[in-house]
């Protein structure tokens, strides 16, 4: 073991153990991750499929609650700023949240809005492991109701006050929104704490943030082109890192690894941490957000915020579902796993 390495661990080790210090404020878009699991019994007698006996059903936090819940496992201080419709899916995300300690007093409840779920339903053979054969979405509508709408910048205001960075979640169900994101974004500007996005869609429409964690479609997606040589794809990331207004872009490249690109300095390339072949990829990008946000917010750099979300992404890839990543596997990885 080098001398470089040991102080590169012990560098990020002392930035994971500030991680019960801080406090995180997640403002976005809920969803239900469920999951039903069932053996294939036999072939049905009404048309040419199989029939699934159902065995059990999980539920679980996605989206904007994903993130809160990984930053809770991570052993920080969570806020989550969200709304849920008033119904099962809804009622089961909160309670999960709450038993994992994230302050849901700023989620609200409502009669009119439906909670957005997604049915994921795994299948396989009775001693076989389940495979995923199906997905069905059920989307709530998007929010235009103006009352809640100033609820939750109500609640932004109120949370802000004790929060150490801001995450701004956007799955493109309307709490999210650009206006929600410039109004989260101006409130942790005025407070210099940093501020972030995660935007699938409209990442474009999310300017002047510190960072943001893109995956490298939704880098093409942006720039409406596909790139295969990794220096035209580095030169169009920090193209759109200029455009957009960030003082670093962290794109994740799955199995490829991550690429950092900071203000003024060379490009950082890091390797995937572990397994080549990930088990289930389901919210892997909610843990990186995490992980990364909560590294800035305890006084890290860029680079090493970006070595400890790409640990924490090769931790989660191996976990079946919409997994999290606790801080003693966090330390434990960055330990035993070769850094890059």
């Amino acid at each position: 073991m080098t001398i470089e390495r040991t102080l590169l661990q012990e560098r990020l080790i002392s930035i994971v153990r500030r991680f019960p210090q801080r406090r995180i404020l997640v403002v976005g878009d809920s969803v239900a991750d469920q999951f039903i699991y069932g053996a294939i019994s036999r072939v049905s007698r009404e048309a040419p499929v199989f029939i699934l006996r159902h065995e059990h059903t999980e539920t679980s936090p996605g989206g904007a609650a994903n993130c809160a819940l990984n930053l809770a496992s991570l052993g920080a201080n969570v806020s989550l700023i969200s709304v849920t419709g008033d119904d099962e899916a809804g009622r089961a995300l909160v309670e999960t949240l709450t038993a994992a300690g994230v302050d849901c007093s700023g989620v609200v409840i409502s009669s009119a809005s439906r909670t957005t779920t997604k049915v994921r339903v795994l299948a396989g053979q009775l001693h076989s492991t389940r495979q995923q054969v199906i997905r069905i979405d059920y989307e709530g509508e998007i929010l235009k109701d103006a009352e809640l709408r100033a609820r939750l910048r109500v609640g932004v205001l109120e949370h802000m006050q004790a929060a150490d960075a801001v995450i701004i979640s956007d799955y493109n169900y309307g709490v999210a929104d650009a206006d929600m994101a410039a109004f989260a974004r101006d409130a942790a500007v005025a407070r210099k704490i940093p501020v972030l996005a995660d935007s699938r869609f409209r990442l474009a429409d999310f300017v002047e943030f510190t960072s943001a964690t893109p995956n490298q479609d939704e880098v093409e997606q942006q720039l409406g082109k596909e790139f295969r040589q990794l220096d035209e794809l580095e030169a169009a990331s920090e193209h759109l890192r200029e455009r957009l207004g960030y003082r670093a872009l962290l794109v994740t490249r799955g199995s490829n690894g991550m690429m950092l690109l900071e203000a003024g300095v060379p490009a950082v390339h890091l390797d995937a941490v572990g397994a080549r072949e990930p088990v289930d990829v389901t919210g892997a990008g909610d843990t990186v957000m995490a992980t990364y946000t909560l590294a800035l917010a305890s006084d890290s750099s860029f680079p090493d915020a970006a070595r400890l979300a790409n640990y924490a992404g090769g931790l989660v890839v191996m976990k079946r579902g919409t997994a999290s990543v606790t801080q003693e596997e966090l330390e434990h990885s960055v330990m035993h796993s070769e850094p890059s």
